[in-house]
């Protein structure tokens, strides 16, 4: 007889209790350890929900999230029940980083939650985003393999299915007046439109076939050609001139009137709910107003200051109307913009190692906005790998703005924070992977007035953009407040925008549309800006002469995405420390 099966039996002897028939005492789990099996559990599910997982190298398993009632009703109940499990872990059990992950991740449920509670998947578009621009940037992902490929078919087949499911969402929206404001909605179907009318090769989902990887054999690629165009054909053009329907007869004429949140149904509660997330502090309007009216009141002392300095003659709506109207400040051609941001963005390179011990290991790319978005997005974006810039109507892009703007969306702003947060091993992957924007919109807008320390202003000018953007987002604070719980009209908000920054005046309207549509997110930059130098100052002022500005934005950027109270904490930590960083050459 083959005595390995007694093994177990002669550990379980040694290891039984004196007393017989009396089972092992359970050791309990420690608060820390029950944390993390409720957040690697939730987290992979989440995932899962976000959409089908990554099964290659450089593409994702292919088809589209599950947008129907059953997946929602299963969202609410696990997030709910998640919720409940949370409330029954005790902080003050848990070990230091152990307290972080519960804030963080704590933040992260509450805002989910609170996104079910109030179906904001009946609402699936902004100003400038909707579930169909995120399907069509598949199209513009990176192909590799053939399995890259084989998903992206998949994606494509799967374009009805998901298309049905958010019609009916927006439907369901649309009959208790919970949609985005009529105003916002005009030239939205325009990219709806531009897919059904390309029905050839031009088609923009038909991109990836044009060009493949040489190490996909020649018939593969012509197997593949035919199988894209199909799909395409048979779904993806019936599935858009089906939502172009819905847009132009039920949604867009349908839609309500209102501008406010707080005229949703149950619009304070859900205002309210908007601030949390966004700002993740409990704050009232009334709250953040009142500190929007004080910093736009400092931030235009500056900009009166540069003003006298270029010895302008005139007030400060004649220095705005000068700045917007005069040719020399703007580009001539869209390639002039983008060599102009990437010498931005390379001057910053040669800085980066004075403030940034850790720098991280992806780089980015500088890429216009696609055509079929650029007339109603902002001028930038960026995150890991990408910065678009706008070169839709030159006019309105501003050189003396760019620096700022590039600062803000690639280095040392998103396309640095968010590959640092994804690079770092440390963190859990709720923290790595996801993103609030409090704190990421919030150091984005720190990069722009970093930038006076490492000298990245040329002149008077590019200051004053910076001074003009701080100005921007001290605004929102103002307009979003004013607009969605104070009574605002669009005008007013576009006046206010008008009268105290150097924004384009199609700058302007897409913004107070872009404010109007989503409610709350215009909080985060500023509130998160003042959070970081609030912690700055502090630290500075505790350390003296030992506070090192590489160690403490180190510290920073190893948090991951994080609420406010965080880097509050954070820089407690930091100070106690005696100003060390987070790794060894910080010491």
């Amino acid at each position: 007889m083959n005595a390995k099966p007694l093994l177990p039996l002669i550990l379980f002897a040694l290891a039984a209790p004196a007393a017989a028939g009396t089972p092992p005492a359970r050791t309990p789990m420690s608060a820390d350890a029950r944390l993390k099996a409720l957040y690697t559990a939730e987290y992979a599910w989440r995932r899962q929900q976000q959409g089908p997982g990554e099964d290659t190298p450089n593409g994702p398993a292919g088809g589209l999230p599950d947008a129907g009632p059953a997946a929602q009703a299963a969202r609410l109940a696990r997030w709910t029940e998640t919720a409940r499990q949370l409330a029954a872990i005790d902080p003050a059990k848990l070990s230091a980083k152990g307290r972080i992950d519960y804030l963080v991740y704590k933040g992260q449920i509450d805002a989910l939650l609170a996104e079910q509670r109030f179906r904001d998947y009946e609402k699936p578009l902004t100003s400038d985003t909707s579930f169909w621009s995120d399907v069509a940037e598949a199209a513009r992902g990176r192909f590799v393999r053939e399995a890259d490929y084989r998903a992206y078919l998949k994606t494509l087949r799967d374009v009805p299915r998901y298309f049905d499911q958010n019609i009916a969402n927006m439907r369901a929206g649309l009959q208790r007046g919970f949609t985005p404001p009529q105003i916002t909605l005009a030239g939205r179907d325009i990219g709806v439109a531009q897919v059904v009318e390309a029905p050839g090769d031009d088609n923009l989902f038909y991109a990836p076939f044009r060009q493949f990887p040489a190490a996909i054999p020649a018939a593969v690629q012509e197997s593949l050609r035919r199988e894209g165009m199909a799909a395409i054909r048979e779904a993806v053009i019936p599935a858009h001139a089906k939502l172009l329907q819905f847009l132009r007869t039920e949604y867009m004429p349908g839609a309500r009137k209102a501008l406010a949140a707080t005229d949703l149904p149950d619009g304070q509660a859900y205002y309210r709910s908007k601030i949390r997330e966004y700002v993740t502090r409990d704050m009232t309007a009334e709250q953040v107003h009142a500190i929007g009216v004080r910093e736009v009141a400092k931030i235009r002392a500056e900009m009166l200051a540069v003003m006298r300095e270029v010895k302008f003659d005139g007030d400060l709506t004649a220095f705005l109307t000068f700045l917007r109207t005069d040719p020399r400040f703007y580009p001539k051609t869209p390639q002039e913009l983008l060599e102009h941001a990437a010498w931005i963005a390379k001057t910053f390179d040669g800085k980066a190692s004075q403030y940034f011990g850790r720098l991280p290991r992806s780089r980015f790319a500088i890429k216009p906005v696609p055509a079929d978005l650029a007339p109603f997005y902002t001028s930038g974006r960026g995150g890991p790998g990408i910065y678009l810039l706008n070169t839709y109507d030159l006019k309105s892009r501003a050189n003396y703005q760019l620096t700022a703007l590039t600062l803000h969306e690639s280095a040392p702003g998103h396309a640095f924070q968010m590959p640092l947060a994804n690079e770092n091993k440390e963190l859990p992957a709720f923290r790595r992977e996801t993103y609030l924007s409090a704190y990421g919109e919030g150091w984005a807008l720190y990069s722009e007035k970093l930038g006076v320390e490492m000298g990245m202003y040329e002149t008077p000018y590019d200051r004053f953009g910076m001074l003009s953007y701080q100005m921007w987002r001290a605004s929102r604070l103002v307009v979003d407040t004013g607009i969605h719980a104070l009574g605002w009209s669009r005008e007013k908000a576009q006046q206010f925008l008008r009268d105290n920054t150097a924004l384009s005046n199609h700058e302007i309207e897409t913004e107070v549309d872009r404010y109007i549509a989503w409610p709350g997110q215009a909080l985060s930059y500023y509130m998160g800006e003042l959070a970081l130098l609030d912690a700055r100052a502090r630290a500075e002022k505790a350390l003296g002469g030992r506070f090192n500005i590489r160690a403490w934005h180190d510290a920073m950027l190893q948090l991951g995405s994080v609420p406010l109270t965080v880097i509050d904490l954070r820089t407690d930590q930091f100070i106690r420390d005696g100003g060390k960083g987070p790794y060894p050459d910080e010491e």
